[in-house]
């Protein structure tokens, strides 16, 4: 026999998990445990005459030999179980360890475990009755606190609405059992729990616990749980009700830092990281309440404190500046608004945003005091603080920015704004960024030397009160290497053989107090706040997906710091900030991820932008609306970064590319020439390039451009196919490229490519030689004699007819070219002109020339082999003119 079951005290999702099932196993009988739950119990009493239930008492003594569990992973004891049963478990919690090894397990990532069954059900066009329907129902509001609770998946609301509009479930029925009213016993047990609650604050969170003892059997203590954490709103609640031979526990969680399914598991239950339970045999009750506190300081992790989201550093404004400067500096950093600071006692008199700038400026006020127009108190918060302290600030004041102080000294050290609490938001909603940690990766992928190295350095940034961080390209793909698999896959995405580091105070001081520790020297820019440390030996840098071993011969540091652009395409302005706002000016989302070095916080990844949801989603995707406005270079880089990782630009950040190609004109050619030049050093050259021809930029760059099946397969023989031709020893670089995707432009297209990039003389040269080339080829092809080759090629760079040969498909011509380039190019005369004057007694002049130029001749073609060839040939030659 088969059976769907479920576990005891039973809720709604447990039962409509049941009938699920039952829809898609119609041969298996649907059984109900001993136990459900009071509204559910009601439910089925009312309606099991339109349910395909089988009551537990009612099940027959056929042995059991398959077994679907549902809404749990605790197999029950059923005295009719077969020992061989084929077991398969369908659950939506965590995985348990202790199940059977044959099992067959389907877990699924949704806040209800019903809505697996129901998207089966509609996969499968599988008709409910109405009853069925508002059954499944029920169970998805009840698992989701009706959509509220943290674990809730777009696949719930789906569902639900399926169910509403295909199965015709009853809304009021559903409304009805959910806001069931508590009987007399739970009445009585809530008044108890309520006299008996204990507050802890810990680390930073506000954890509820309440206990009870009673003679005699409660159910549905879970409503009481609900009930408290809505009246009491703690970040973590805790139920222990001792009845006559057990102790129940229910706990509830709003955090990711109270994860009270691990606690849970202590105590042999489990359930999810907001939501569990466990059921507590022979404990006496203030032994459990000791055990849960000893666990809640082993389990919860500390809350976020002010310190750790603000954006370090904090722009002021004074009450005598005025509205006209105000608005300059908003428009300037792109900040809601600023602390006003007064001069004297250099304290925090008020805020002012936007809005108000604003509101002076309608009124023609700009040049009054700013004092008149800002929201006047002393708002601000501590490093210390928790996040809710700014967020209730934030809300009672009607303020977007709340300053951070020392609490020492009163004055400013950082700020915290709207933004960045989304941020966190989104942190906690994806379960990324300040919960991961790429310390272990970090260390895996760098050389011991390295990796100590940094340790260091993030201990003297501290010791300076300065944080210090990796940031960008080497970040990125040290996350993909952790989540790709196959191997070729992780070499692509290998961090590359550079660190940019990035410190939040001054990087030139970091860089000096490493040279005075290891030696060395450093090069420092004081305007731009960079220095570049070089050791007095080179530093290993080796990773362990590439194999090899890679050296790096310096070090630059960066202090984080913002960017201005005066217009598009302009180079920027640059001044000192915070981390936040350093990322905040990178090109794309997955470059702005942050790793921090810093003791306290080593190995912590920040992620303000969303890089990780895009890595993830494999996108591209700017960080605002002007990002290649501001710098169309850009461009160029999406598409390298792309064809490297295989990457997609997101929608929007496609459509603002498309509308900023035309301001590629406006970019300097050395800055674009240095983008191309990049392009080319990559893996694969060839798909970037053709991801540029897609993407519009090429054209951009010259209309002339473009991209067909011949340039790419002569791209590719640069890259692979030169191992059997007389260049195999050609390392291909910028001119190789640029000469394959010019090779076809008429003159005067290729000249103003030359200009367009600003490329260098001995480029130019090589570009010239190649149009030659083009110009002679069907001489070159039908050249019989080797002089005539020569004749054709003498004068012109071996780069030049690598260019020609790469990019030709007349075959004729290329082996001409090869046979001239293995073969000929360095065939020269054995008398030359030194020979002439001693031997021959000639004075140089044409002479000279026309007499070598006869020998090379004849040599190439085979007419001359020895010295005395050649002497009888100068003879032949000197006779002949003599004649003349």
């Amino acid at each position: 026999m088969h059976i769907i079951y479920t576990h005891s005290n039973a809720d709604f999702d447990a039962i409509a998990s049941l009938l699920g099932a039952w829809h898609l196993y119609r041969e298996a009988v649907p059984v109900l445990p001993p136990t459900l739950n009071r509204n559910v119990r009601d439910f089925v009493t009312l309606y099991e005459s339109k349910l395909p239930f089988v009551r537990h008492n009612d099940l027959g003594r056929e042995a059991i030999t398959q077994l679907t569990l549902v809404d749990t992973q605790h197999v029950p004891r059923l005295k009719n179980i077969d020992s061989s049963v084929k077991l398969h478990i369908i659950d939506h919690h965590d995985l348990h360890q202790n199940l059977p090894a044959d099992a067959k397990i389907s877990l699924s990532n949704t806040g209800a475990n019903v809505t697996v069954f129901v998207e089966k059900i509609c996969e499968r066009a599988i008709p409910l009755t109405s009853i069925e329907a508002t059954l499944i129902l029920l169970g998805i509001y009840e698992d989701t606190g009706s959509f509220t609770y943290s674990n809730t998946t777009a696949r719930d609301l789906q569902a639900a609405a399926w169910l509403l509009s295909k199965g015709h479930a009853h809304l009021d029925i559903v409304r009805e059992y959910l806001n069931y009213p508590m009987s007399d016993e739970q009445t009585a047990l809530y008044d108890q729990l309520v006299d008996n609650l204990i507050t802890l604050t810990l680390y930073g969170h506000t954890i509820v616990i309440g206990t009870a003892r009673v003679n005699h059997y409660v159910e549905e203590i879970s409503v009481l749980a609900s009930r408290l954490r809505d009246l009491y709103q703690p970040d973590g609640l805790f139920i222990l009700v001792e009845m006559s031979d057990h102790i129940q526990m229910v706990a509830r969680s709003v955090t990711d830092a109270i994860n009270v399914a691990t606690i849970a598991e202590h105590f042999g239950g489990g359930g999810h990281p907001r939501a569990s339970a466990a059921l507590i045999k022979n404990g006496k009750l203030d032994n459990v309440t000791q055990k849960l506190d000893r666990l809640l300081h082993l389990e919860v992790k500390p809350a976020l404190t002010v310190g750790q989201i603000m954006s370090k550093g904090a722009r002021i404004l004074a009450p005598t500046d005025t509205v006209q400067h105000a608005a300059g500096m908003m428009d300037r950093y792109g900040h809601e608004g600023f602390p006003v600071v007064d001069n004297m006692t250099r304290k925090i008199v008020g805020i002012l945003s936007r809005r108000e700038v604003d509101k002076a400026l309608r009124h023609k006020l700009g040049g009054a005091a700013i004092e008149q127009f800002m929201t006047k108190g002393h708002f601000y918060a501590t490093p210390a603080d928790s996040v809710d302290t700014v967020q209730k600030l934030m809300t009672e004041e009607k303020i977007g920015q709340v300053p951070v102080i020392n609490p020492d000294t009163g004055r400013i050290i950082g700020i915290v704004t709207r933004t960045d609490l989304i941020n966190l938001w989104q942190f906690k909603e994806n379960e990324r960024g300040m919960h991961l940690n790429l310390g272990e990766p970090l260390e895996m992928a760098l050389s011991p030397e390295l990796f100590e190295l940094g340790c260091e350095a993030g201990k003297i940034a501290a010791v300076q009160g300065d944080n210090l961080y990796i940031v960008g390209g080497f970040v990125r793909d040290l996350m993909l290497t952790m989540r790709e698999d196959s191997p070729e896959t992780k070499a692509k995405a290998s961090p590359r053989f550079d660190l940019d580091l990035v410190v939040e105070g001054d990087a030139i001081v970091l860089a000096e107090a490493l040279c005075q520790r290891h030696g060395g020297r450093v090069r420092s820019h004081q305007r731009f706040g960079t220095a570049k440390w070089i050791p007095t030996d080179p530093i290993p840098f080796v990773f362990d997906t590439a194999g090899q071993q890679v050296y790096l011969t310096s070090l630059d540091f960066v202090t984080a710091r913002s960017e201005f652009y005066r217009h598009p395409s302009a180079l920027p302005e640059v001044e000192q900030s915070s981390i936040r706002q350093d990322l905040h000016r990178r090109d794309f989302t997955i470059n702005t991820l942050a790793l921090r070095l810093s003791p306290h916080h080593f190995g912590e990844l920040l992620d303000f932008y969303g890089g990780c949801n895009d890595l993830e989603a494999r996108l591209i995707r700017v960080l605002h609306s002007l990002s290649f406005v501001e710098d169309p270079t850009r461009m160029l880089r999406a598409a390298r970064i792309m064809a490297r990782l295989e990457f997609a630009l997101e929608e929007r950040t496609a459509e603002l590319l498309e509308n900023a190609l035309d301001l590629l004109d406006r970019v300097s050619g050395e800055r674009v020439s240095r983008e191309l030049d990049l392009i080319f050093r990559e893996r694969y050259p060839e798909k970037a390039i053709q991801k540029l021809d897609e993407l519009g930029i090429l054209a951009a760059i010259h209309h002339g451009l473009m991209v067909d099946d011949l340039l790419l397969s002569a791209l590719k023989k640069l890259r692979v196919g030169l191992g059997d031709s007389p260049w195999w020893d050609t390392t291909p670089d910028m001119v190789h490229y640029i000469g394959l995707m010019t090779f076809w432009l008429a003159k005067d297209e290729l000249d103003h490519l030359m200009e367009r990039l600003n490329l260098r003389t001995h480029q130019r040269t090589t570009l010239k030689q190649v149009y030659r080339i083009k110009r002679q080829i069907s001489k070159i092809a039908a050249a019989k004699r080797n002089s005539q080759l020569c004749h054709a090629l003498d004068g012109t760079s071996s780069d030049a007819r690598l260019i020609a040969w790469l990019a030709l498909d007349d075959e004729t011509a290329r082996k001409q070219l090869a046979h001239y380039e293995a073969d000929l190019k360095d065939a020269t005369p054995l008398i030359d002109g030194t020979a002439l004057r001693d031997e021959f007694h000639l004075r140089p002049g044409p002479i000279f020339k026309t007499i070598i130029d006869a020998l090379r001749d004849a040599r190439v073609d085979g007419q001359v082999i020895t010295l005395a060839d050649e002497h009888a040939l100068v003879e032949q030659i000197l006779a002949n003119n003599s004649a003349e």
